[in-house]
Formats: structure tokens, C-alpha cells, sequence
């Protein structure tokens, strides 16, 4: 498909985004993330408990490399494999966490956005470098945060996750809102940068890129 194609696909899509609270608590959350190696992409999930963050259940899946990686359009590369690990869990995630963005994106789609709207799921963007939107940088010690914006609508969180680290820039995917991306990624973020659950996809998803 062509890049008209794709983002054509990405603003129809995005209509279909709903940002609002979580409507039940959790008592689960998934984590995702996808490797390549030799052609093909790797996905890695891994189900924690919520909120003593304890693994119970890990699925990976193989499938072939379709697309390269182009920016800002990640989701259309990454998320058969996604779908794929996903729909091998034997529990339903309450949330899913994706490396990746979520509405902090230039047409609103990213990756976590993507996926909750193909899964039906409450979804969280959770990204180690900045794509879109502005901000200030926040205060140095853990839970500082600054508002990612794109005019005047609120998109996301760049969040310092440990004191005296590089912040996260975390961004609601779909059925959640930024409060519940500032409180779920704090509460599952122990001695690390990155929350457990998605420190846990992406060195397994390494793990079976390596092996092949």
C-alpha cells in the first residue's frame, strides 16, 4: 500500500479512537513489543497481575517481515505480530501496554492506538523517545510529569519514571486517559526505567529474534 493509501487508512481509523477513563478496575495488564531479525518480526506479551506485578502468562509470535519501517507509520508493520501473540492468550488482558505511542501521534494513530481499536482493548503508549507533540521537560525526581500537546488538546505524558533518568513519553492508546496512563505506569514501574511488563516483552521478543 502506499503512503496515500496508509494514511488515509490511519485518519479513517483514528475516528474510532475513544479516549475516556477505564470503566472497571483491573486486576491484570499486558505488555507487547515486537523485534526483527532476518526477515521476520517477533512479538513478545507478557501477562502480569496488577498490582503486585507478578508474571502469569507469556505468548510469542513469528510472522513474516511485510513492511520496512517507515516513521509514523510503525503500526502497519508491527501490529500483525501483535495481533497474532495477542490472540494467543489463554486471559484477556484488562490493558495492554505497547512500546510504542498511542494518540501522540500526527494523525492520532500510533501503535497502542491502533491495537486497542483492532483488539477492543484499553491500550497505553508507552515510548522511550518523543514523536510528536510539545513540551517542557519535567523535574528531575520520580512522578514529575509535563503535558505532551498538539494546539491545545492534551496528548500525552512525558513522565520521569526514576528520579534523575530520561523521562518515558507516555500517550493514551484507546479506552483510557492520561490519568490512568500516569497511575498504571508509575504502579507498574519497580526498579526500572521501563514498566515490568514491557522491559519483560521486549528482552523475550529479543530473545526469540536472536534464536530465531
Amino acid at each position: 500500500m502506499k503512503i496515500a493509501g496508509l494514511i488515509k487508512d490511519q485518519l479513517e481509523t483514528a475516528k474510532r479512537v475513544r479516549i475516556t477513563p477505564l470503566r472497571n478496575d483491573i486486576w491484570n495488564v499486558a505488555g507487547a513489543d515486537v523485534a526483527a531479525a532476518k526477515g521476520y518480526l517477533y512479538c513478545s506479551i507478557g501477562l502480569f497481575s496488577f498490582p503486585d506485578i507478578e508474571l502469569l502468562e507469556e505468548k510469542t509470535a513469528r510472522i513474516r517481515e511485510t513492511m520496512p519501517y517507515v516513521t509514523g507509520f510503525l503500526s502497519f508493520r508491527e501490529l500483525p505480530a501483535l495481533v497474532a501473540a495477542f490472540q494467543k492468550l489463554r486471559s484477556k488482558p484488562c490493558l495492554l501496554m505497547v512500546d510504542g505511542q498511542g494518540i501522540a501521534h500526527p494523525r492520532g494513530l500510533g501503535l497502542a492506538s491502533h491495537a486497542g481499536v483492532v483488539l477492543a482493548s484499553p491500550t497505553i503508549g508507552c515510548a522511550k523517545s518523543h514523536l510528536y507533540g510539545r513540551y517542557r521537560m519535567p523535574g528531575p525526581d520520580r512522578g514529575a510529569y509535563e503535558y505532551l500537546e498538539r494546539n491545545e488538546r492534551t496528548i500525552g505524558l512525558v513522565l520521569r519514571t526514576r528520579s534523575n533518568v530520561k523521562p518515558l513519553f507516555v500517550s493514551p492508546g484507546h479506552l483510557v486517559d492520561l490519568g490512568d496512563c500516569l497511575r498504571i505506569v508509575l504502579a507498574t514501574t519497580l526498579k526500572y526505567r521501563i514498566p515490568e511488563p514491557l522491559r519483560f516483552a521486549h528482552r523475550t521478543a529479543g530473545q526469540q529474534a536472536k534464536s530465531g
